[in-house]
């Protein structure tokens, strides 16, 4: 599939899901704006990784739920590049895994203002780019959590589900401008995040003791999304819009967390 002349924003496009994005679209051909919040050495590592591989990569500190650093990003990349072809709105973070009665309110606030708020930002601020050049692609990454709805994961899964139903309704907005928008929604995948969320609970950084029994024998790999990706931004998929793609090895493991 080839991106060549293309350019892709990828938002937390330095660890995890995101960095795999930003190397399979590097590797298509892309250019890459990196978004990151905190981990500027991991940013860097990044960049150096695509330029490598003969693509332009920009890098840009900015809160996904700060509008104005939102703003300025975008506006540094057309500033850049002249263009915006792709959005992959990844950033996000992990709830604590309480359930509601034990949930501060402050937790669902910042599952929604990271999840929800931050691809609205970014998606606003690219929108007017995207319908000059009648052409664009929004990926939006959820959880197979919104199939699932796990006991104690309520902040997390309104947030995914928000956005499930933010990009839907996008998909029919923006249609005639030739802008096509898609959900990914990973089951588990083997990150750093997820590292900490098996340390936390099994108290080894061992994502595969997870649990007991995996769907293909393993949990995903930032490449098995990335390359999802890829396909549905390429012109191959240019008949896939406003769709919920699960990609979680046939079916997610179900759990739910002891405390009550």
């Amino acid at each position: 599939m080839d991106l060549k002349g293309q350019v892709a924003i990828v938002t937390g496009g330095s660890r995890g899901i995101g960095k795999g994005c930003t190397m399979a679209l590097a590797e298509a051909g892309a250019d890459v704006v990196i978004a990151y919040r905190k981990d500027e050495d991991a940013a860097h590592k990044t960049e150096a990784e695509v330029s490598a591989m003969g693509r332009r990569c920009l890098t840009f500190k900015a809160d996904v739920t700060n509008q104005e650093q939102v703003k300025a990003l975008v506006d540094k990349t057309i500033e850049t590049f002249g263009r915006i072809d792709i959005l992959v709105n990844n950033a996000g973070g992990p709830s604590t895994g309480r359930w509601l009665v034990h949930t501060e309110p402050t937790e669902l606030l910042y599952q929604i203002n990271t999840h929800i708020m931050g691809p609205f930002f970014f998606t606003k601020a690219v929108l007017p780019t995207m319908r000059q050049q009648k052409s664009g692609n929004i990926i939006f990454i959820s959880s197979v959590e919104t199939k699932m709805f796990p006991a104690g994961h309520i902040p997390y899964a309104v947030g995914k589900a928000g956005v499930e139903a933010m990009a839907r309704c996008l998909a029919l907005e923006e249609r005639d401008y030739g802008i096509r928008a898609n959900v990914v929604a990973p089951g588990v995948i083997e990150t750093d995040m997820s590292r900490r969320v098996a340390k936390a609970l099994k108290g080894t950084s061992n994502v595969i003791e997870l649990f007991d029994k995996w769907p293909l024998g393993r949990p995903g790999k930032p490449s098995d999304i990335a390359n999802l990706i890829v396909f549905l931004v390429s012109d191959k998929a240019s008949y896939i819009s406003g769709q919920v793609i699960f990609v979680d090895g046939g079916g997610a493991p179900l759990w739910e967390l002891s405390e009550s």
